[in-house]
Parts: C-alpha cells; sequence; structure tokens
C-alpha cells in the first residue's frame, strides 16, 4: 500500500470514530433523528453532483434507505443520546453479527464453525454490556441501539436487490434519500427543529459540518476510492479502529467511564467482531470489493 494510502486508510476510520463521539455531544443542540436529517442531506447536495442518477431503482432504493438507514439511524442515535458514546459504539458492533447471520439465512452463505462460534461470543459480550447497572436501570437507549443494529443489517441485505451500484454513487443516493426521510421521521418523533436550527451555536454548526461534510462526504469519498484499488482484506482490518477511536473519545472528550461490565463484554466483542472482520468467507452483502453493490455503511459509521 502506498504511504498516502496508508495513511488515508488509518484517517478514515479515525474521522468515523471521533464522529460517533462527536455527534453524542451534539444531541443538545440538536434533537438526534434531526441531526441525521442535517447530516445526509447536507452531505447529499455535496456528493449527487458526482454520480449519476438511480431513478430506475427509486422504488428499492426508497426501501432500502428507510431500512437501512432512517430506521437504523433514528434507533440507534435516539438511543445513543441516552447512554455513553463508548458503551453505545461496543452494542453497534452486533450489526456485524446481524449482517452475517441474515446473509446465510436469505443467501445461503455458509458460516464455518469458528466464524457461528465467533458471532456466539460477540453475542455473550454484548449480553455482559447490558448487565450494566446504568443500563439495568434505563434499558430503553440499549435496546433501540441493538434493533437499530439489526435493522442496519437488514438493509445491507435489501442493497443485494439494487444490483451492481458503485460506492460513491450508492452513498451519495442513500443520503439523498434518506435526508428527507429523517425530516418528517423527526418531524413526528420530536420538537424544537426551528429552536435548534435559530438557537445553535456556530461550534455546534461546525459539528455538523464535521457530521455532514467531513465524516459523510469525505470519508466515504476517499474510503470507496480504497475499496476501488486494494483488496479488502488490506482494508477492512482497520475499520475496527473505529470502535477504538469512539471508545477514546468518549473516555478523553466527554469523560465518560468504562463499569467492569462493559470492559469485559466490550473486549468481549472486539476479539469476536475481529475475527469475523479478519475472515475471508465474508458474507456478499458486506464484501465492498465482490463485484455486487457495495455496503451503504460500514458498521457504526
Amino acid at each position: 500500500m502506498k504511504p498516502l494510502d496508508l495513511l488515508v486508510v488509518i484517517a478514515v476510520p479515525i474521522i468515523w470514530g471521533f464522529g460517533f463521539t462527536l455527534a453524542k455531544g451534539t444531541f443538545d443542540a440538536f434533537p438526534p433523528i434531526f441531526l441525521m436529517s442535517l447530516r445526509f442531506s447536507i452531505a447529499a447536495l455535496i456528493l449527487i453532483w458526482f454520480v449519476r442518477p438511480l431513478w430506475d431503482r427509486a422504488g428499492r432504493l426508497l426501501l432500502t434507505t428507510f431500512v437501512g438507514g432512517t430506521v437504523a439511524y433514528s434507533l440507534q442515535f435516539t438511543g445513543l443520546s441516552g447512554m455513553y458514546a463508548s458503551t453505545a459504539v461496543l452494542v453497534v458492533q452486533g450489526e456485524v453479527v446481524f449482517a452475517s447471520l441474515l446473509a446465510a439465512i436469505v443467501f445461503k452463505d455458509r458460516l464455518n464453525r469458528w466464524q457461528a462460534g465467533a458471532m456466539v461470543i460477540a453475542l455473550v459480550g454484548i449480553a455482559f454490556i447490558a448487565g450494566d447497572p446504568k443500563i439495568q436501570g434505563d434499558p430503553w437507549p440499549f435496546v433501540m441501539v441493538a434493533l437499530g443494529g439489526l435493522s442496519w443489517a437488514a438493509g445491507q441485505v435489501l442493497i443485494k436487490s439494487l444490483g451492481p451500484v458503485g460506492g460513491l454513487r450508492l452513498i451519495a443516493w442513500f443520503a439523498a434519500f434518506c435526508g428527507p426521510q429523517f425530516l418528517l421521521t423527526s418531524l413526528v418523533f420530536e420538537e424544537g427543529q426551528w429552536q435548534a436550527v435559530t438557537a445553535a451555536s456556530w461550534t455546534d454548526w461546525s459539528k455538523v459540518f464535521y457530521l455532514a461534510v467531513i465524516m459523510t462526504a469525505g470519508g466515504y469519498a476517499l474510503w470507496y476510492r480504497l475499496v476501488g484499488i486494494y483488496r479488502l482484506n488490506q482494508i477492512v482490518p482497520f475499520l475496527l479502529l473505529v470502535p477504538v477511536t469512539s471508545i477514546a473519545g468518549g473516555i478523553l472528550v466527554l469523560g465518560e467511564e468504562l463499569s467492569t461490565n462493559v470492559a469485559i463484554g466490550g473486549a468481549i466483542v472486539l476479539a469476536a467482531v475481529t475475527f469475523i472482520h479478519l475472515s475471508q468467507a465474508r458474507p456478499p452483502a458486506l464484501r465492498p470489493g465482490s463485484g455486487e453493490a457495495k455496503p451503504l455503511l460500514p458498521p457504526e459509521a
């Protein structure tokens, strides 16, 4: 790998991981779902000019973005607003397990015993996290984050119905379709959107800029460039920097603390997900270099 590309493949997951932490720190200014509407609408306005339209698959894309985007991220980021970012990002790792299981069920992808074992171990780790006293006191944020991961995984399966689509083209129109969906969802379930827009400080808007322009538009443009150049097994392991960065950001920036349950469960989850990421037999719905439609978003981004 070229030195500049190596820097990029390290930087992009760090950008995504810090964005997860930054989103948590932005909820004081913007309701979570409304924040997602701003993020994806702005990203779409930047990206759609550089890719061909997907109008011939608009119906299927609408369903895919609703399940894998609007429902998934509405649940995940609403849940994130009620729990530590460092804990939520570990629960989000269940996306990898859910997506692999759904691919095995729907597409009959074979899972060897080591992969199946790693998935069971990851779920055990998530169960450890669920036993944390803070989560036991208010389990709904945990449940929403976990269900959001399941919805994200279902969206990955629905991508197969779109046929071959370039990665940047997919994320551009994913954002374009999701932006209005998030806004409508926010108007139904949240309040104070206009007040948030008028009262937000320049610091708050700079965070929105980071999430939309740097994390989403810039991050995915760079990521899919790497996908087109290098083998998947060269770049996918770097995705493990996402949860590591989010955990570090939660502790160092937001002042969060890892309880014993979360620390043990998180270590178990990360070890299991590491094995799944490094496995060569990845489900087709998750293989960016397979020639099929690229994944909407790498996990937890």
